[in-house]
């Protein structure tokens, strides 16, 4: 069932949901996740196996402030404050350690946790309503401090970002909130905050450079870090293959990619009136001379590219297309997240 997330019975209902165990599609400015409350174990269990995701893959915690990050996290370094009080509300993860005894399950078991404080206003009302107690209620109800949210669809696959897409995936059966398409479209920047550094997990709409700014640290790449022989701790998202639609994908340079249209010419041997097999998905105009090959323009702003990269990938699955040609996006800090998810689809 999908709910106008703009409307307040909408979120009351939705939050009497996460109260009370049960699974809920959630928009956030990032990604639509599969919310369910943080601390409650049994519910964070009915994401892994509604995902099909590894128990011991741990799940990001969206709270509402820096008070429910201090409910979940055994200290905050002064470095990650300086980057919540930047980039909170905001597509920003944190990894910090855990309190003993809280949310092990959404963990994964590890004794570190990822917080983010996500600015969609549906999820903001959530989060809200989660934290407040209904004095007008005759139910006991429970204080929610943490909402664990992955996205919300199969495990390693295409995230989505629109109610719909959720649907899609989960069925009727699920509660969701629609907050309409997400902003942003790619999940969060991931930032280790455990180890006295600022590292970098995951990139993101946050860029390293921005992060540095705003806490005054450099801010190390896992590369960077290794020499220091600590293992960073398990992320979202970090998997070598991860984000990926049904079609095969490849990255391609610009011309690699033009002579292979070249090549494919009007003679890519797909039977007269079948659907497309391939598509091109590229910010440069590309010469196009076979019925059989789909071409959709990447934009060339990485901001409107991250924002409709899923729904890009999600439409060639629907298309039925097996490949799917991706031009490579460039090599800039801007781009680092649009090209990170890539080449994890493109591992696949």
């Amino acid at each position: 069932m999908i709910l106008d997330g703009s409307d307040t019975g909408a979120i009351v209902a939705a939050a009497n949901c996460i109260r009370s165990g049960e699974l809920l599609g959630l928009p956030t400015e990032t990604v639509y996740g599969l919310a369910a409350d943080a601390e409650n174990a049994q519910a964070v269990g009915k994401i892994f196996a509604a995902k099909g995701r590894p128990a011991n893959h741990p799940l990001i915690v969206h709270v509402l402030d820096t008070d429910g990050a201090n409910h979940f996290a055994e200290r905050v370094p002064d470095f990650a404050r300086q980057l919540m009080q930047t980039f909170w509300p905001g597509p920003l993860t944190l990894i910090l350690p855990r309190r003993e005894g809280v949310a092990a399950a959404a963990a994964g078991g590890q004794y570190s946790i990822g917080l983010r404080c996500p600015s969609h206003p549906v999820a903001q009302a959530l989060l809200t309503a989660c934290r407040e107690l209904d004095a007008n209620s005759l139910q006991v109800q429970k204080l929610v401090w943490g909402i664990a949210a992955p996205s919300a669809n199969q495990f390693g696959r295409v995230s989505p970002t629109t109610a719909l897409h959720v649907q899609g995936e989960f069925g009727a059966q699920l509660l969701i909130l629609d907050g309409g398409p997400c902003t942003v479209g790619i999940e969060s920047t991931i930032i280790d905050c455990t180890r006295g550094v600022p590292v970098l997990l995951r990139p993101g709409a946050v860029t390293p450079e921005q992060a540095q700014a705003a806490c005054a640290q450099k801010v190390f790449s896992v590369d960077e870090f290794a020499s220091a022989k600590l293992s960073a701790p398990r992320a979202s998202g970090t998997l070598e293959s991860h984000y990926a639609p049904h079609a095969k994908v490849r990255l391609m340079k610009t011309a690699e990619l033009q002579t292979a249209l070249d090549v494919l010419g009007n003679e890519h041997g797909a039977a007269d009136g079948a659907g497309p097999t391939i598509a091109t998905y590229s910010r440069s105009v590309l010469k196009n001379r076979s019925s059989h090959v789909l071409s959709r323009r990447m934009p060339g702003d990485a901001v409107a590219a991250a924002q409709q990269l899923f729904a890009a990938l999600r439409e060639f699955d629907n298309q039925g297309v097996k490949l799917i040609w991706v031009e490579t996006p460039p090599d800039t800090s801007e781009w680092d997240g649009v090209r990170d998810r890539l080449q994890r689809a493109a591992a696949n």
